[in-house]
């Protein structure tokens, strides 16, 4: 590996490595990941506004080598849940991972396999220990975008796939102005 491969700059406010491609999810990118399916067809009916981006340095996939991600979602809400990334598991469980605040405020939903679930408040200057064998989904409770820095194992892999057969079993919401985490089948009744 040549040395000029082993330094990124990143920009803070725009969430991007200089020299990488941006992955971005639009609002049409997360159907059924929003509670509030009402809510949320009413708002892509309006609009398909970008919800996050990420933006990776990879720099190699050797053994112990480490990958990292800066991301940044938007401010907005569908319904009263607050715009959010569509969580993972590690396809390789065990991995763990640090997300490092750099900009605005939010929470991330940890979720362990078993269903065991906490909210951890994440702002700019603040870290996050992702324990292994946890899904995790950040979340933007603020009025400006939330940027942060995932750090991780090359080898810990994405399981998009798991989240996407049973979602998170707690949804984030603005409550009478408070960050509320329920549960999502209480949540669903209070919307019949």
């Amino acid at each position: 590996m040549r040395f000029s491969e082993l330094m990124r700059e990143f920009d803070v406010e725009e969430g991007t490595f200089s020299g990488d491609d941006c992955s971005v999810r639009r609002l049409s990118d997360l159907q059924g990941y929003f509670a509030d399916e009402a809510a949320y067809e009413a708002a892509l009916e309006a609009g398909d506004p970008i919800v996050y981006s990420v933006s990776a340095f990879t720099p190699s996939n050797d053994e112990g080598a480490l990958h990292c991600a800066i991301a940044r979602i938007e401010p907005g809400r569908i319904g009263c849940e607050w715009y959010l990334t569509k969580g993972h598991f590690h396809a390789w469980r065990a991995a763990a991972e640090f997300y490092i605040g750099l900009g605005g405020e939010g929470v991330m939903v940890l979720e362990s396999e078993h269903g065991e679930s906490q909210m951890v408040y994440l702002k700019a200057n603040s870290i996050i220990y992702v324990p292994g064998y946890t899904a995790h989904r950040t979340v933007n409770t603020g009025d400006v975008p939330l940027v942060y820095l995932g750090v991780y194992s090359a080898a810990a892999g994405h399981d998009y796939g798991a989240i996407a057969q049973r979602n998170f079993l707690k949804v984030v919401v603005d409550f009478d102005g408070k960050n509320t985490m329920i549960d999502r089948e209480v949540f669903l009744e209070t919307l019949a």
